[in-house]
């Protein structure tokens, strides 16, 4: 799995990925936001007590993949989005 490019919004985070195709988008998702947790928790402390018995990312994502669009596309797309 490889990060391509990234942009961190308020409420949302762009990430587009090149994975191998037989790993899910479920799976992926389920390392990502596991790792990233563990990581964000350990590093911010007090975010531990603001979200002590909770989730720190939401349930839900979105995955698409890129067929139909060139990666420069999206990539332009993502760096439009920072910060909104």
């Amino acid at each position: 799995m490889e990060i391509l490019e990234g942009s961190i919004s308020r409420d949302h985070v762009h990430i587009p990925l090149s994975c191998p195709p037989n790993i899910s988008p479920s799976k992926v998702m389920q390392y990502i936001k596991g790792k990233t947790s563990r990581k964000l928790l350990m590093e911010f402390r007090h975010l531990q007590k603001l979200f002590w018995g909770r989730h720190l990312w939401a349930r839900g994502y979105f995955v698409a993949s890129s067929a139909n669009v060139t990666d420069e596309v999206i990539m332009e797309y993502i760096r439009q989005q920072d910060g909104t």
